[in-house]
């Protein structure tokens, strides 16, 4: 009897634990696409330029490379709930700040914003394989189906939220703060986890001299630059290709729902097979073809490529974040892998959609942009051939 209520009580803890790791996978992307929406309505009410509008949309994303380093060493302060707890209260915050403290405040919380996703992102692929280490795969695809569903809801909720609320944007983008505080209360609540026994004794793996940790690492990041390429231009380039401004928006959104698929079904489909190979290299070869049809293919056949594409991209972040967690032998590893993949990664990330308003430039319209973009996806495609095989950072074949 004794032994069954403990098994009752861990699977109670690990149900709630489930659903706090959802309610944060839910908040990591609206503080970032909530913007695209009222980004030209900030820009007038603030006075803006152009730049300066470049310049927001840009700094969530540097911020969250930049602020992946801190999250391992705060794990190790306080413990990687507390951790969590810390983040998501000061995320909360910060979308609280900056739609009314003027521009300052604007670009100072947006910083803030970022930092607090990229420390959560870092945490929880750890906390995945802490918490559910038979099921790293599975719960990857329902934390990235989540995050996309954050990200397509912020989306396409902020401009009827502003319309309903009768004001500039502001309130719009405030009201962002509510599933982070729900988030904040629900992990607040779930049981402390019991402390798990070391593995493997002995110096810690030096990732940064190790070559798989790269392959992981500049998977993620050429797949990030690739993804906050599309998510910043994409309505641009449909629009400049003659696609009405709003059916361009819609065309971005579909992208995004589309990724919920591919973000469940991918990592399911690499827990099934002896490695992780054929699906990395797969999604980003879809990612590559949807980039191309958007941009070279007839317009009239335009809905296939962005179907296309949200496959590849939905699968292809499952599938950065799946082989932090199965390269790594345990969960001191994986977060420390996360923090150097994510880190290096957001930092390339937010190089992408630079570098495609630079291209567009200097070229005058989007052909050396699309070259460009599956260029990256050809030397992401050889990257996941490479972090897919079956071995561990520290340069050991997984059994």
């Amino acid at each position: 009897m004794a032994t069954a209520s403990r098994e009752d009580r861990d699977r109670r803890r690990l149900g709630l634990t489930l659903v706090a790791l959802l309610l944060v996978a839910l908040n990591l992307r609206p503080a970032l696409t909530s913007v695209s929406p009222v980004l030209q309505r900030i820009g007038e009410s603030l006075a803006l330029s152009p730049a300066m509008l470049g310049l927001l949309t840009t700094l969530p994303v540097l911020c969250l490379g930049l602020a992946a380093p801190v999250a391992p060493r705060a794990a190790r302060r306080l413990g990687a709930e507390r951790a969590v707890l810390a983040a998501l209260l000061v995320l909360a915050l910060a979308l609280l700040v900056r739609p009314y403290t003027g521009t300052p405040g604007l670009f100072a919380g947006t910083a803030l914003a970022g930092g607090c996703i990229g420390v959560l992102g870092v945490l929880l692929p750890g906390l995945v394989k802490r918490d559910f280490p038979e099921r790293v795969s599975a719960m990857t695809g329902l934390y990235t189906m989540t995050l996309c569903l954050g990200a397509a809801t912020a989306a396409g909720a902020t401009e009827p939220l502003r319309l309903i609320l009768g004001e500039a944007w502001r309130g719009a983008l405030a009201l962002w703060l509510i599933p982070a505080l729900a988030a904040a209360v629900i992990w607040g609540l779930q049981p402390r986890a019991p402390a798990a026994a070391t593995r493997h004794a002995g110096p810690r793996t030096r990732l940064m001299r190790d070559s798989l940790a790269w392959q992981v690492t500049l998977f993620m990041g050429s797949q990030s630059a690739l993804a906050y390429s599309v998510f910043g231009w994409l309505p641009t380039i449909l629009a400049d290709r003659g696609l009405a401004p709003v059916t361009a928006g819609l065309a971005l959104s579909c992208s995004i729902l589309v990724q919920l698929i591919s973000a469940l079904a991918a990592p399911a489909l690499g827990a099934r097979m002896r490695d992780q190979r054929a699906v990395s290299a797969g999604v980003m070869a879809l990612v590559m073809i949807g980039v191309a049809g958007c941009i070279f293919a007839p317009l009239a056949s335009v809905w296939l490529w962005i179907a296309i594409l949200g496959l590849g991209q939905g699968g292809s972040f499952a599938m950065g974040l799946t082989l932090i967690a199965v390269r790594a032998r345990d969960a001191d590893t994986a977060a420390d892998l996360s923090a150097m993949a994510q880190g290096v990664g957001y930092m390339l990330a937010a190089a992408g959609p630079l570098l495609v308003g630079l291209l567009h430039e200097a070229f005058g319209g989007w052909r050396a942009v699309g070259v460009a973009l599956c260029l990256i996806a050809a030397a992401s495609m050889i990257l996941g051939l490479g972090a897919g095989r079956r071995a561990w950072v520290g340069g050991t074949d997984a059994a």
